[in-house]
């Protein structure tokens, strides 16, 4: 609609209109704005066009203002009155409203380590840690004969260490020279030192009175056999998998392959009638019912020598080992940390020999050394990963950055590796007292009745108390133990921690004592012997 005017003196005549819509719409909205165009067009009429719609506007919001109704306020919050009213010196613990009394929750791995609970082996150990034995000063402590430990040489390293300590660890691991802070104090390899490899391999060569030599590029150097363990049970196996471990087996294996890896054991049992040898048919047995179990079995688990009987591994057992695991499409680790440790007149053979002499399958064998035998430093906390597997080396060599060794460590063995007239002396004195030690020990038994496997290697007996316990059973070897421990406070290891499948045998580790401590033992043992005999 269009709005058009033609003169002045029509003004009050009303507007002319062109129609391009409806007329109804067009004759309300005339009605509306008429009454405000005669006002503006009239005297004052620009000042009241602009007031009017402003106090129009004024008046509505002062209505709606008045009008509106006011908001209910909320309650207060009881929570925030009764923070209002508690004392700035109360603990922060007692302001806390938001937090869970449920306890900090830790991982199912750790749970399950935790709820495992300690085999009778570990037990003593703790018994004696905190009540230990001494001659002089505890004369009625008790006395570790459950510790593979080798303390009756430890006179020849501390006179070496006495002498030498001080300019090895300064001079980076040479005899002599200016003071190295970079060798010891920055990064080194995880894997080891190339120099301490070679001094390695020189020492096991000597240890074992072999013509072999190992190469240190198929070497990985960790903190102890028992991580080098763990590491080869990591790189052999999956979660799951299993190793076949012929029985009795030293008892930490039930730890060092199993607690992080999450590998199963199949336990091949070894029988008194065969001097606890391992049987190849048990091994085809075990293999085979693991599989029923739906077990996939990675490889064979072996010390040698054995651990805790002390008997050594003929040549022809280790090719037929060998031919076993070939045959299986398995592995096989060879734990030969007492090597260097043998005491009788049956030869020891290592795995690396037998994987030298022919052009076998070298990739599926596997070695564990360490020094804390053989040198008597088990603090130093040195162990051996040896392999011919360039996947298993390549694994290992990124895994040992978990369980290295330190540098001043390595200095100090390459010091004492590397003098040769030393080593000799100390291999040569080593196992003449091991020898003497190991006679003299078991003779003692031997006069109280109790017999002992005849074994060649190890700081240890595998003796033979049938006799004494009260049933033939695993309760009867505990209940034996469990006296040998209170009463006579001697800490032995019961067969059952090593799978032994007969009760009755005990471990004995005689190198934490002196031969005056061996006449001690006898009688605190004869006293327990007493009353477990029949009347």
């Amino acid at each position: 609609m269009t709005w058009t005017r033609s003169s002045e003196s029509d003004k009050d005549s009303g507007p002319t209109t062109t129609t391009g819509g409806g007329a109804a719409r067009g004759r309300t909205e005339m009605r509306v704005i008429v009454p405000l165009q005669g006002l503006v067009q009239g005297s004052g009429g620009l000042v009241l066009g602009s007031v009017i719609p402003c106090a129009l506007f004024y008046l509505l919001q002062l209505y709606f203002k008045r009008h509106r109704s006011e908001p209910t306020p909320p309650p207060p919050s009881p929570k925030l009155t009764e923070v209002s009213e508690l004392h700035r010196s109360l603990s922060r613990a007692h302001l806390s409203g938001r937090g869970s009394s449920a306890p900090a929750c830790v991982s199912s791995r750790a749970n399950s380590i935790v709820k495992s609970g300690d085999s009778p082996y570990h037990v003593g150990l703790k018994r004696v840690s905190e009540d230990p034995y001494d001659e002089l000063s505890n004369p009625d402590g008790v006395i570790q004969l459950g510790l593979a430990e080798n303390k009756f040489s430890l006179d020849l390293a501390r006179d070496w260490f006495a002498e030498n300590a001080k300019d090895s660890i300064l001079s980076g691991g040479g005899s002599s020279g200016p003071l190295s802070m970079g060798r010891i104090a920055n990064y080194q390899p995880s894997d080891g030192l190339v120099e301490l490899k070679v001094a390695v391999g020189g020492f096991m060569s000597q240890a074992i009175e072999r013509s072999i030599s190992f190469n240190p590029s198929q070497m990985v150097l960790v903190a102890g056999a028992t991580p080098a363990i763990e590491i080869l049970s990591f790189c052999l196996a999956d979660t799951g998998n299993a190793f076949l471990v012929p029985t009795p087996y030293y008892p930490s294996f039930d730890r060092d392959l199993k607690w992080r890896t999450g590998v199963e054991i199949i336990p091949v049992p070894c029988r008194s009638a065969d001097n606890f040898n391992i049987s190849l048919s048990s091994l085809d047995l075990a293999f085979d019912q693991g599989k029923k179990r739906g077990l996939k079995v990675r490889g064979i688990v072996i010390s040698n020598p054995s651990n805790p009987v002390g008997n050594l591994l003929s040549r022809e057992m280790l090719y037929s080992l060998v031919d076993f695991a070939r045959e299986k499409n398995i592995h096989i680790i060879s734990n030969e940390i007492f090597a260097g440790s043998t005491h009788g007149s049956e030869e020891f053979v290592s795995m690396a020999e037998i994987i030298d002499s022919e052009d076998l399958d070298r990739d599926r064998v596997h070695i564990v050394y360490g020094l804390s035998k053989d040198l008597c430093l088990p603090g130093f906390k040195v162990g051996v990963i040896y392999s011919s597997n360039e996947n298993v080396l390549a694994a290992s060599k990124k895994l040992s950055r978990f369980s290295s060794i330190s540098a001043p460590t390595q200095c100090l063995i390459i010091s004492m590796l590397t003098d040769i007239r030393f080593m000799q002396k100390f291999i040569q004195t080593n196992r003449e007292r091991l020898r003497r030690m190991y006679i003299t020990f078991v003779a003692g038994l031997k006069q109280l009745g109790i017999e002992c496997i005849q074994s060649s290697g190890g700081f240890y007996c595998w003796a033979d108390m049938r006799g004494l316990i009260r049933s033939y059973s695993e309760k009867g070897e505990l209940e034996l133990w469990n006296k040998l421990l209170n009463i006579a406070k001697i800490n032995v290891t019961p067969g059952s921690s090593c799978h032994c499948i007969e009760p009755g045998w005990f471990r004995c580790c005689f190198t934490t004592l002196t031969e005056n401590d061996i006449p001690v033992v006898m009688e605190r043992i004869r006293k327990v012997s007493e009353t477990c005999k029949s009347p």
